[in-house]
């Protein structure tokens, strides 16, 4: 399992898990950054040492044998499978090279050298600054919200009102830092799978050349540079279009972070102090848990934890609620507090704060305390705009006529081709319309409920089981849409039978059309890591058009496994939202010589004796103010180019 990817989202809530994530990211990189500087003065002893040449390149392919990339999400494509393999290649051919004594005259300074460094300053140096400036902003942030919960009540309101400001200023400044620096981190990861082998590819090239049998390791490599170049581009430009996916989720969840909350199996959830109750003389203290509520079964989970303790879990506490009241004033020497009484705790009331004002009143909605005037924590569903483009006979005219005049322009000059009532249009200009109009769709051609079902195959087993594992899904496609998708992958199989003249290979035309055919109802970073695997499924599709269309699936082999439900607050690379994903607007996009631009961890036990919540009792000051019980409860791949190819010449 690769490592878990950053979720925007996660920023504003800031969980303990979400924390958990980023350190395994920050070690990651650093592990990185120690094999690199490994690796560069490995490259250097090569330069300098002739005498140890032998002794040096063992270490060396040593290095590159042992080393692995992790990746974000839950499986990796072919390319980058071949690229993480590219290192033990490179390391067989170094132990080839052991015996051969002679000099080298290498210049490997700009061609590994200073690439390497470049690297290791640059993204990786980068990325240690982001964290001391990310790890002083959480130290500053939580600690001034422990100065603003402290203050009293009966402090003039213009000095409480001037706090909250400076509290919440602060409090924005931190969310801000914490997108850009999960935004890095994922970056940086993806990055150094190109601009880390590419130097090493350079590095090998050169040496054949200068070494005796050079001209015959070459030959013998050549077949294998081709199919890592090709790797490594496929990987870059599906970098590009992830990074600009990436960067567009950001900025909306920075515009706008209420509106893209994710879905969570809790009611509520977040941070809260916990007021626990000391012998005398020590009087009370105050305990910052993280809180997570079901409304439908009135369980509640507290966990304590402090960012400053190097962020473990303390022992966790679950209890049914029985009621929640609203704490006044002056009946404490705190604000935001509330009382929440235990059904299975007889006599136990624990009082709880909340960050503000705003969030206490989310809790008592949550929990059914008196001030339930917010909305849920639960993001509302968006309702899809209605009207638009429609898998209707119109539709159907359009894709056939825009098809037809593409593929005419064998014949004819972009200013011959003519529609319709002798109109002129440019060939890009009608690959955008058929891109515009199959982009405008309700929902994506290949459905939104079988979106998960068709990645499951292009992430794992043999080529011949994904083939019938996308035959299989294709023909569980409304009848409507897999007649328009077999036109169109009819069209794009004509279109990369002639990559020579057009470089739209089949990978191209993936990367293409993968965000076009396919699109997942939630965005988040764990969606966006999958692009890839879109274009791998657009690619069989390519590849296999008369099979998958033109014949049944095989009834005797066995269904592909599909995507099981998963509860709404599960990993991200597993997570479903129930809801309609908000339509990004239109725009018209290039298709010629432009590309388009694990679990949550275990809760606390259930079997948690009654004695255990003794130091949060308190007698509620409230008990007679009895409530009732609460009721039941794509995108732009590639933003200029990175394949010089024109989806237009199809002769």
């Amino acid at each position: 399992m690769g490592l878990q990817p950053l979720e925007f989202s996660d920023c504003y809530l800031d969980s303990p898990w979400f924390r958990e994530r980023i350190r395994a990211h920050e070690a990651e990189l650093e592990r990185t950054n120690k094999f690199i500087k490994e690796l560069i003065k490995d490259g250097k002893n090569l330069i300098a040492a002739t005498k140890s040449l032998s002794a040096a390149q063992r270490k060396f392919a040593h290095s590159l044998r042992d080393f692995k990339f992790e990746f974000i999400g839950d499986a990796e494509t072919d390319d980058e499978r071949c690229i993480d393999a590219s290192l033990r290649e490179f390391s067989n051919f170094l132990k080839n090279l052991e015996e051969q004594r002679e000099i080298m005259a290498l210049s490997v300074t700009e061609t590994l050298i200073k690439p390497l460094e470049k690297f290791r300053k640059e993204q990786l140096g980068a990325v240690k600054e982001e964290k001391k400036k990310f790890d002083k902003e959480t130290e500053k942030n939580y600690s001034l919200i422990d100065k603003h919960l402290n203050l009293s009540a009966k402090k003039k309101d213009s000095h409480l009102q001037e706090a909250d400001i400076q509290v919440e200023q602060n409090r924005q400044h931190f969310y801000e830092l914490s997108l850009e620096y999960v935004c890095k981190l994922q970056e940086i990861q993806e990055r150094k799978k190109f601009e880390f082998v590419e130097p090493m590819l350079s590095f090998f090239q050169g040496m054949f050349t200068f070494y005796h049998q050079g001209h015959e390791l070459a030959k013998d490599f050549n077949h294998y540079k081709m199919e890592l170049q090709i790797n490594i581009q496929n990987t870059r430009n599906r970098f590009e279009g992830t990074r600009s996916e990436v960067e567009e989720l950001m900025n909306k969840i920075r515009q706008n972070p209420k509106d893209h909350k994710r879905a969570s199996q809790f009611t509520a959830e977040g941070y809260l102090y916990v007021q626990e109750k000391r012998p005398p003389p020590f009087g009370s203290s105050w305990v910052k848990h993280y809180c997570m509520y079901r409304k439908a079964a009135k369980k509640f989970n507290i966990i304590p934890f402090e960012h400053r303790s190097g962020g473990k879990l303390g022992d966790g506490e679950v209890f049914f609620l029985k009621e929640c009241t609203r704490r006044h004033t002056d009946s404490i020497d705190r604000r935001f507090c509330f009382d929440v009484e235990a059904a299975d705790r007889p006599g136990v009331s624990l009082t709880m704060q909340a960050f503000s004002e705003e969030e206490r009143k989310q809790w008592l909605e949550a929990l059914g305390g008196k001030e339930a005037l917010f909305p849920s924590f639960n993001r509302a569903i968006i309702p899809r705009p209605e009207g638009g483009a429609q898998l209707d006979k119109m539709g159907f005219t359009i894709l056939r006529k825009c098809i037809s005049a593409v593929e005419t322009r064998d014949v004819k000059t972009c200013n011959e081709v003519d529609l319709e009532n002798s109109i002129d249009w440019e060939v890009k200009t009608i690959t955008s319309a058929l891109k515009q109009y199959l982009r405008s769709l309700p929902e994506p051609l290949m459905t939104y409920e079988l979106h998960g079902d068709f990645i499951v195959p292009a992430k794992s087993g043999s080529p011949e089981s994904r083939v019938n594992a996308v035959h299989f899904l294709v023909h569980k496609l409304p009848e409507k849409n897999k007649e328009m998708l077999d036109i169109l992958v009819k069209h794009l199989t004509n279109v990369s039978n002639h990559s020579k003249q057009n470089l739209m290979t089949v990978a191209n035309l993936g990367v293409v059309f993968g965000p076009t055919l396919m699109r997942p109802q939630e965005e988040t970073v764990a969606a966006i890591m999958d692009l890839k695997f879109q274009n791998i499924v657009v690619e069989i599709l390519i590849e296999n058009h008369e099979k998958i269309f033109r014949t049944l699936p095989d009834a005797t082999l066995p269904e592909p496994v599909t995507l099981s439900a998963s509860p709404p607050n599960a990993p991200p690379r597993q997570s479903k939202r129930q809801g309609q994903r908000t339509k990004r607007p239109v725009a018209v996009y290039n298709l010629c010589l432009e590309l388009e631009d694990g679990d949550r961890p275990n809760l606390p036990k259930e079997d948690t004796p009654p004695s255990s919540l003794d130091s949060f009792s308190s007698p509620s000051p409230t008990a007679a103010a009895a409530h009732g019980p609460p009721g039941p409860d794509r995108n732009h791949l590639l933003a200029d180019g990175g394949t010089s190819g024109d989806w237009t010449s199809t002769a």
